[in-house]
């Protein structure tokens, strides 16, 4: 051990001499190992004698290739000179022997080291900063933490047995070292051990072999074939023992990890944790997602856009980055129906939750697993529209679970090539423009997905990936099921070319193969993990260097996209948060012109203050005085039914010409009215007087200093309402019978009330009167006076309707008591004399035109009637007879009158008590279910001005949560 520490010291002390093996300048020769400073004097006494080409560099290199001390050389049968100088070098030989053997030990142990405190460092940096849990955890755990720490990682390092057992066979590394640095074409742990023994050993070996004749006779020379498979099983020997040694710091670490979140001594809970830095990253890309870019400020920062045809296997790379079977599975069928963005990080136990929900689904529970799943399928179809296949609306889901990597990724419907049956016509076009919009980001990571098992030229999802990052500055290619394109293909060598990124058109940061377990939906995550380890260290892709150790497994593929998408994150986010700086100033002033005395309210907070006002007009119907909504029922009621009294009930009554016959009729007709369309009649009235007289509340609400924005909202709340609004069906019922009873009564009381009836009867015929007068007027067209003045004349068939009046006139005078009716033969005389005249007429036009005149004669007469019947009131009390005075007519309006009013205090009644109220919970929910959809209050509440508000606080709340997550960042750096 002396020895090789001298030997090593002499190595240490080369770079202080100078190629002609003197010191340095400025170099005093104390600071030389003694066993240097030999080599030192006796070279400097050598030169002296020796001739001057010969150089101490050559004779210093040629250390390492002096024989071993068992040769010996005879000159002329005789010792000689050269055995004369090669005794005198026996420390040198010495030095070169051990110099040979430790040199290769040291450089292997260093190298072992170095990647151990290398592996060390690594998982240290990967260990949370606990600072910011520190009054959670008493003091003297975090000493009894660090205590542990240290013993485990004192357990974990190598030993010397160890890496004496790692090292391979030093003879055979001799020999075949030229064939093992063209094999290795990537850093390797071991890489630094191995390149620093290589020229000592090269040259032993032939030193070795040199010094040897019959060496070629003792030991056969391996073949290249044999020389490379042999490397290649020390290399795979060597990397399986350091990743066995990795997989135990790891689970040491996690489990370590997971005790200090799970530590709760001082009440976690009852404390406001700090949001972890990838949950403050998601909540900037959900608002963002929903945010309308204006002013050129575009959506920019990074997310990990998992694209690739259809069942290639997308859906199950995430489930093994994020270590559990989270999502719908289909044989063959589209289950991804509209992106799904998955925030993943790190958490001490293994979680699901929606953006939207309080329910934690526990990913170690298979029930809880499968209700997850079905819970992401009911929102992907809820999301589709009527008449298509997919959707553009992103359903956020964020996983937390021990030593999951921290990013955010974007799942997307797979690519497809042709639209089968079932499918919208525009399903291509619509998963291409969904896919373009999340690739164009141009800071979104592409996680390109192939599928292996089938041939690359069916492949679609390359073309639209290389369009959309054509130098590949951001695509990471993953081709999945090598199992099967292993076991299928012809030419593994297309799987190497695939991961070499000659095959496809497109390029890419990194290539990696994966296997996503055998096909079963049952399989769990830890078992594909098995399937896809022994794949691996079984497969002969890797073992005859088709792939790389790093190019394989779902685990290194999430530490590469993690470090990728973190890289970008830092240098994009501080770009994209100056960018919504900027477009904030830009809002703010715009508003500040425009809007200089109106408050930022954005559209829910313009909702809430509309819907207020609703209320208030809605409780101010509850004032309207009780006069008011009778007079306005009873006026509206009987426009409604006036025209049914008249020619259903009152003239064919009338008409009858006696008053037995009268009464029976009108009694018999009322009832039949009563029972089928009075009631029905009256609650429509009610009904329309209620919506009425809330329309002009609200307008003249509208008048009062109110914000015009509000008018479509207002408008859609009072159709919705009275649309949903329903009398109450027992009303019509009990008003069924007092409208009959109100009608049986025929008992006027008292002189004002039958004063009251013939002032009702007078305006009703009156009216009747002038209606028909004017359709009389339009038959037969403007007189003498309206034709000189107004210079008009009459049309061909006015002339012949006059024509035909002016002779029904004359039948009318002559018979004064005329029935309703005219009979053929007067119908057959009416005909000849105006053909007599010149005039040619039809029997149905001499009915029609007499129907009318006999209409305006009997109203005529009604009139003179009524009139009469003024002073009839005290024989209608005494029961006299009196022809003249029979006034049965008037009795029958003050029974209709008498109905009216009965009727209208009873739908008062209804309205306060019941139906407003009714009323206003109807306005109450349809206003709730407004508030509830987002689109329909988009619809209702626009203009530039809420638009501009919905802007500028969506800007702040960015902008504001992208300084709280840059902060945070500084803070992990």
């Amino acid at each position: 051990m002396l020895r090789a520490g001298n030997a090593v010291a002499c190595l240490a002390c080369r770079s202080l001499l100078s190629p002609r093996m003197g010191l340095r300048v400025g170099v005093p020769i104390q600071k030389l190992h003694p066993l240097s400073r030999a080599i030192h004097h006796r070279y400097t006494n050598a030169n002296s004698q020796r001739t001057p080409h010969r150089t101490a560099a050559r004779h210093f290199t040629s250390l390492s290739r002096l024989p071993p001390r068992s040769y010996k050389y005879r000159y002329g049968g005789q010792w000689g000179h050269g055995y004369q100088q090669h005794r005198n070098f026996w420390a040198v030989r010495l030095a070169s022997r051990l110099l040979k053997l430790r040199y290769l030990l040291l450089g292997s142990a260093v190298g072992g080291g170095y990647t151990a405190k290398k592996t060390y460092e690594e998982w240290k940096d990967m260990l949370p900063d606990l600072s910011e849990y520190q009054w959670v955890v008493p003091d003297f755990v975090w000493e009894l933490t660090e205590q542990i720490d240290l013993e485990k990682l004192a357990r974990a390092l190598p030993d010397a047995e160890e890496l004496a057992k790692l090292m391979p066979d030093l003879e055979k590394f001799g020999e075949n070292f030229t064939f093992l640095k063209g094999l290795l074409s990537t850093e390797t742990p071991g890489e630094s051990a191995l390149k620093a023994p290589e020229a000592p050993v090269a040259a032993a070996t032939a030193a070795s072999t040199a010094a040897s004749p019959d060496n070629d006779k003792q030991y056969k020379k391996p073949s290249d074939k044999e020389k490379i498979d042999q490397l290649q099983e020390d290399l795979l020997r060597t990397q399986l023992k350091y990743q066995r040694m990795l997989e135990r710091l790891e689970k040491e670490n996690k489990e370590l990890r997971k005790v200090v979140l799970q530590k709760d001594d001082k009440g976690i809970h009852q404390r406001k944790v700090k949001k972890s830095l990838i949950d403050l990253y998601s909540e900037v890309l959900d608002i963002l997602s929903d945010y309308d870019s204006n002013y050129n400020t575009q959506d920019h920062l990074p997310r990990v856009v998992v694209v690739g045809d259809q069942s290639a296997g997308k859906t199950s790379v995430l489930e093994m980055i994020a270590q559990a079977r989270i999502f719908p599975r289909g044989s063959g069928e589209m289950m991804t129906r509209s992106p799904v963005k998955v925030t993943l990080s790190e958490g001490p136990h293994h979680v699901a939750m929606f953006k939207d929900s309080g329910r934690e689904f526990d990913l170690t529970k298979e029930e809880d697993l499968a209700a997850l799943r079905h819970e992401i399928e009911l929102r992907m179809r809820k999301s589709v529209k009527d008449g298509q296949t997919v959707s553009t609306e992103t359903i956020s889901l964020s996983v937390k679970g021990p030593g999951i990597q921290r990013m955010v990724l974007v799942d997307l419907p797979g690519v497809i090539s042709t639209v089968t049956a079932g499918m919208a016509a525009d399903t291509k076009e619509t998963i291409f423009s969904i896919s373009r919009a999340y690739m164009q980001n141009p800071n979104a990571i592409i996680l390109c997905i192939q599928d292996g098992s089938v041939d690359a030229e069916r492949s679609i999802v390359t073309d639209l990936v290389s369009q959309m990052d054509p130098q590949g500055k951001r695509t990471i290619f993953v081709l999945t099921k090598v199992d099967l394109a292993e076991k299928n293909l012809s030419s593994p060598s297309r799987i190497q070319q695939i991961v070499e990124g000659k095959l496809f058109p497109m390029k890419a940061l990194g290539y990696f193969a994966v296997v996503t377990g055998k096909g079963s939906a049952g399989e769990s995550i830890d078992s594909i993990k098995d399937y896809e380890e022994d794949f691996f260290q079984g497969s002969r892709l890797l073992r005859d260097g088709m792939l790389k150790a790093h190019q394989v497994t779902t685990k290194n593929l999430s530490l590469a996209v993690s470090d990728c998408f973190w890289k970008m994150v830092r240098e994009s986010v501080e770009q994209q948060a100056d960018a919504f700086k900027a477009s904030r100033f830009n809002l703010e002033t715009e508003w500040k012109n425009n809007y200089p005395r109106l408050r930022e309210l954005d559209r829910n907070e313009l909702f809430e203050k509309a819907k207020n006002e609703i209320l208030d007009e809605v409780i101010s119907l509850s004032q309207v005085t009780p006069k008011h909504w009778e007079s306005i029922l009873q006026k509206k009621l009987w426009e409604r039914v006036s025209t049914h009294v008249i020619e259903n009930i009152y003239l064919p009554a009338a008409q009858t010409m006696d008053s037995g016959t009268f009464n029976t009729t009108v009694d018999i007709k009322l009832k039949q009215w009563t029972d089928k369309q009075l009631p029905h009649k009256a609650l429509e009235v009610a009904w329309e007087t209620l919506q009425e007289e809330f329309a002009r509340f609200m307008a003249e609400y509208k008048g009062k200093d109110q914000d015009d924005i509000f008018d479509k909202l207002k408008e859609a709340v009072k159709d919705e309402s009275i649309k949903r609004h329903k009398w109450n069906e027992r009303a019509m019922d009990s008003l069924r019978v007092i409208q009959h009873n109100a009608l049986e009564d025929r008992s006027i009381t008292d002189k004002p009330q039958w004063d009251a009836a013939i002032q009702f009867m007078e305006e009703t015929l009156q009216s009747r009167l002038k209606d028909t007068e004017s359709v009389i007027h339009d038959m037969v067209g403007p007189d003498w006076k309206e034709r000189w003045m107004h210079w008009t004349n009459r049309t061909g068939d006015q002339h012949i309707r006059n024509e035909t009046k002016n002779e029904l006139e004359r039948l009318l005078k002559l018979q004064e008591d005329h029935t309703a009716y005219l009979a053929n033969d007067e119908v057959t005389t009416v005909r000849k004399n105006l053909e007599s005249r010149g005039v040619d007429v039809d029997p149905v036009l001499i009915k029609d035109t007499w129907h009318q005149l006999y209409r305006r004669h009997f109203l005529q007469k009604a009139l003179a009637h009524c009139n009469l019947c003024r002073r009839g009131f005290y024989y209608y009390q005494r029961h006299f007879v009196d022809s003249e005075l029979e006034c049965n007519d008037i009795v029958l309006f003050w029974r209709i009158q008498r109905m009216l009013v009965i009727t209208a205090n009873t739908l008062r009644q209804q309205l306060t008590n019941t139906e407003v109220r009714r009323l206003e919970k109807n306005v109450k929910e349809v206003l709730e279910d407004f508030g509830e959809d987002t689109e329909k209050k988009t619809q209702l509440i626009t203009g530039r001005r809420v638009q501009l508000a919905e802007d500028l606080k969506k800007v702040r709340e960015i902008q504001e949560k992208l300084e709280a997550f840059i902060e945070a960042l500084h803070k992990e750096k």
